[in-house]
């Protein structure tokens, strides 16, 4: 049996170039304001998902990817199927998932969220126990981050790929998840504000699971409401009270862990959510 192109590559120079001479670049993802650039390709009756860094940051950003998908399994991550060298950088193998990333950043303008025909307007359109699934799938992995002692970085609806035939909740692009907690060095953590926590601003303050736990918090407030100005809750009175108690601004009024945020969400929602599949 031959080498397969993607999961044997070693080293390769031009990352298009060598994904349009092993198979057919049926998608390209260039304008990433994360510096990558990402293909869909297929190869025979295979389609993949591959990842390309040729900045210093963004090869950096992506070597964290690694020792996420090393570290945490859970069916609702897409999992890393392979790693190679670039000339100038890296590049990641994922089986091609199907759905729609719910927001979708560029480096040239950042498409809207509220926009009836986006994606994240038609998710949160569907009706509450869909998006519950959905938020539950969310949650159940993040036990497993949290199991695996990373915390999140940077989550925020662009890691979200939904199916909106199959109605299946997915998650990628986990790119800066680290192993907690640690010191923040800098000025400020990558992400999106409407996300981060107030610490993730602070340098020298401490990032764990209360902050990933603030995270899904926002995840929860942002996606369970009918629109982008968080004025149309379509959750019940209880929920939103977990909701407050995940994003309270100071770490120490939060849920302690990810296990103590799903178990009262979970409460809340009186199991309206059925568990994970």
């Amino acid at each position: 049996m031959s080498p397969h192109p993607l999961l044997n590559a070693g080293s390769v120079d031009g990352l298009e170039t060598y994904l349009q001479e092993v198979g057919t670049v049926f998608r390209a993802f260039r304008e990433q304001d994360s510096g990558c650039v990402s293909f869909g390709v297929a190869i025979a009756d295979e389609r993949w998902f591959v990842k390309g860094a040729t900045t210093t940051p963004a090869t950096t950003s992506l070597s964290r990817a690694i020792a996420v998908h090393d570290a945490v399994r859970h069916t609702a991550i897409v999992p890393l199927r392979h790693r190679f060298r670039l000339r100038d950088g890296l590049a990641l193998v994922y089986p091609w998932a199907d759905g729609e990333v719910l927001y979708h950043p560029t480096a040239a303008g950042h498409g809207g969220r509220s926009a009836p025909d986006s994606p994240t307007a038609r998710f949160r359109a569907l009706p509450v126990p869909e998006i519950l699934r959905a938020l539950d799938r969310i949650l159940d992995a993040h036990l497993a981050v949290e199991q695996a002692g990373f915390v999140a970085v940077d989550l925020y609806d662009g890691c979200f790929l939904y199916d909106f035939a199959a109605r299946r909740m997915q998650l990628c692009d986990l790119d800066e998840y680290r192993p907690g907690p640690f010191v923040l060095e800098g000025d400020r953590l990558p992400g999106s504000r409407r996300y981060m926590a107030p610490e993730e601003f602070v340098e020298g303050s401490t990032i764990d699971a209360r902050t990933t736990v603030h995270a899904l918090g926002r995840t929860l407030r942002l996606l369970l409401d009918a629109g982008d100005e968080e004025q149309q809750w379509r959750g019940s009175a209880s929920q939103l009270a977990v909701v407050e108690g995940a994003t309270a601004p100071a770490p120490h009024h939060r849920f302690p862990t990810i296990k103590a945020l799903v178990q009262a969400w979970h409460a809340a929602s009186g199991f309206s959510a059925p568990p994970s599949s």
